[in-house]
């Protein structure tokens, strides 16, 4: 009989045991302080390959109730969220930062100047460039800078050619 009570106080000292280690760790981590665990948390994204960290950023925007579009605006207190979601619409349209090269019409002398300059800043050949010249008005480049569209621009104009930025 006492040989069945030390195997259960066995029994019972193995789960106290492994209930304190897990205790321990639970408090430890617990017990972590916020730079701590900030910095945990960074090494662990950082350990994530290409597909977990793209994963990853549409959970963290689901879980803060964003989506694709900008923020989920709920009915109740909407009126505040409507008008700063207008006024973010309004401000990243005054800083755009992308733009579309137009051709909007150019001299006909010029033609093979600006058919040339077309190929330097496109990856044509000289038959699509010179196509698409001749179908002026035609956005010429999409999706760049302002700077490289001013750059650009810039030397189309001084041949002759009328350019906008859109």
């Amino acid at each position: 009989m006492s040989l069945n009570l030390s195997r259960a106080a066995a029994r019972t000292g193995l789960r106290v045991a492994s209930r304190s280690l897990q205790h321990r760790a639970l408090c430890s981590v617990a017990s972590e302080t916020r730079s701590q665990k900030l910095e945990r948390i960074a090494t662990e994204l950082l350990d994530l390959n290409k597909i977990e960290r793209h994963d990853y950023g549409i959970l963290f925007r689901l879980k803060l109730g964003l989506n694709r579009y900008g923020p989920a605006v709920s009915g109740v207190g909407s009126s505040s969220a409507a008008d700063a979601s207008a006024s973010g619409a309004a401000e990243t349209k005054a800083e755009k930062t992308v733009f579309d090269l137009k051709l909007e019409k150019f001299d006909a002398a010029a033609k093979i100047k600006i058919i040339k300059e077309v190929r330097t800043f496109t990856d044509l050949g000289l038959k699509e460039a010179k196509e698409l010249v001749e179908k002026a008005p035609v956005v010429l480049k999409k999706g760049i800078t302002k700077e490289e569209a001013t750059a650009i621009a810039d030397k189309l104009k001084e041949l002759g050619a009328t350019v906008v930025l859109e």
